[in-house]
């Protein structure tokens, strides 16, 4: 009944996938199959006792003709039926009647002798004068019989005369058979006219399936713009939304990709012509303190490009979600904190930068520790990047019960509040005769912020000099107690200790 297309042929253990069409015509038409047998019994069943009522109803008037024929004198049963009345009973041309009249000592009073009487005597909720019926085996023959029991006032219920009429079934089958030809023959031409309609009406309801797939097989490999739903019927909505979903998805991946290879294209052809330009001019070099000066240079170079490098490889994987789709745990941003940190206090040292971390208790938040560290990394270096010798960084975490506060102060060369607006997009510098950089550290940040439900800021040191960068985390909760992160971060900034309190 079902359709089945092999998914793989060739394979020795070939999955299949079931046809949207036949599993519904299953689901429809196999319960039909497994009812029809039902319907043909239960058809049956009623056939037999709508045939059995009228000529149960005609045993029953044999049965009570004979009774008024019988007359009870001093508890003695006297018979009057005359030759023409049981000729009558005998004009059946279809079936057999038998009939018969039994005096309380078993003595035949009239009819047949051999017609199967009553077992015992009459039972409890049997009464004089009431007709009942009862089926019986008679020569071979299956026999109805109508009987009744006559009686006087106060008789002992042995002593009761006993009239019995009976017939066999043979026009009752042939009624009953007339009525299951009639109901079931019909359903030899509605069944297969009803498979017709529900095979062309599953074909009707399934086309917007088969729209939908032509629509799709039309687009252009690279059309990632979303389904039209105009025309999609409710039940397939989800299904065109999940699948927009998906291609935006695709969209931002696919757009992702290509700005890392603009990106790459363009940062990467500075460096390399450098490398290649110390390199030409080392060749050429005769003095030794000249070529070391030039190799070192090649050293910084490759430094520098090896960083350029590191920093647009994790700019992809974020943007390209593909570290974001790793599952966020709870971990405590104080201890990840301190061991960056401690990673960054040699440089700093030789930099000639006092860096330092703030910190009381735990500081609970749900994220990626790679990414939190690439994001604490980016954060610091660009602090310690920006602040000439002596100089002093202060990395601090500020706790309440809604949200987790990182701040990296500074007192290098600052920020202006125009600045603070275009630091995070990607190869925005703010000094880039000064100092060495790509301009990709805090639109990592910033990207690894969003992944966190986190909002990120640089702005200028209300103490004076340097600029201060804060990232607002949600703080974890357990799950009875989770809270939604923020729509609005600036009423939790207000509520956040001014820096140093």
């Amino acid at each position: 009944m079902s359709a089945r297309k092999a998914t793989n042929p060739g394979a020795a253990t070939s999955e299949t996938e079931r046809s949207l069409f036949g599993e519904i015509l299953d689901w429809m038409l196999a319960p039909l199959l497994f009812v029809w047998p039902l319907s043909i019994a239960f058809t049956h069943y009623f056939a037999n006792n709508v045939a059995n009522f009228p000529y149960d109803q005609a045993l029953r008037e044999h049965v009570a003709a004979i009774a008024r024929q019988v007359k009870l004198v001093n508890g003695r049963p006297v018979l009057s039926l005359p030759a023409s009345a049981r000729a009558l009973l005998r004009a059946d041309e279809t079936d057999s009647v038998y009939f018969h009249v039994v005096m309380p000592n078993g003595k035949l009073l009239a009819g047949d002798k051999d017609l199967p009487m009553p077992e015992g005597t009459p039972q409890a909720e049997e009464v004089p004068s009431e007709i009942y019926m009862r089926d019986a085996d008679f020569n071979g023959q299956d026999l109805r019989i109508a009987y009744m029991y006559l009686a006087e006032a106060d008789m002992p219920r042995t002593t009761w005369v006993l009239i019995e009429v009976g017939e066999t079934t043979e026009k009752r089958t042939q009624l009953a058979n007339k009525i299951v030809a009639s109901v079931i023959l019909p359903q030899f031409i509605i069944i297969p006219l009803a498979v017709m309609l529900v095979w062309f009406g599953l074909s009707r309801g399934l086309r917007p399936l088969t729209r939908l797939r032509t629509t799709i097989e039309a687009r252009d490999p690279g059309d990632l713009s979303p389904i039209a739903t105009r025309r999609v019927p409710e039940e397939l909505e989800p299904l065109v939304e999940a699948f927009n979903a998906m291609l935006e998805r695709m969209k931002r991946s696919v757009e992702a990709q290509q700005r890392f290879v603009a990106d790459a294209a363009h940062q990467m052809r500075t460096p390399l012509t450098g490398l290649k330009t110390q390199a030409q001019f080392a060749i050429r070099e005769k003095d030794p303190e000249a070529l070391r000066h030039a190799l070192r240079q090649i050293a910084s170079g490759v430094d520098r490009a090896g960083r350029l490098v590191n920093q647009l490889l994790t700019l992809a994987r974020t943007e390209g979600g593909e570290l974001a789709q790793q599952q966020h745990k709870p971990l405590d941003l104080a201890q990840l904190m301190r061991e960056v940190v401690e990673d960054w206090v040699m440089m700093a040292i030789d930099k000639g930068i006092d860096l330092g971390f703030e910190a009381e208790g735990s500081a609970v938040i749900s994220g990626n520790p790679f990414l939190l560290r690439e994001l604490a990394k980016n954060l610091i270096d660009n602090a310690i990047r920006y602040t000439p010798a002596p100089g002093h960084v202060t990395c601090r975490l500020l706790v309440n019960p809604v949200t987790v506060l990182l701040e990296i102060e500074d007192d290098g060369i600052g920020i202006s509040e125009e600045q603070s607006e275009l630091v995070f997009e990607r190869f925005y510098r703010v000094d880039d005769a000064t100092t060495e950089g790509s301009g990709l550290g805090l639109a990592i940040v910033q990207e690894i912020a969003t992944q966190h439900n986190a909002h990120a800021s640089l702005r200028p040191n209300p103490k004076g000099r340097g600029a201060v960068a804060r990232v607002l985390f949600p703080a974890w909760h357990p799950p009875e107690e989770q809270q939604p992160p923020p729509d609005d971060y600036s009423e939790l900034y207000r509520q956040t200790p001014p820096i140093g309190s």
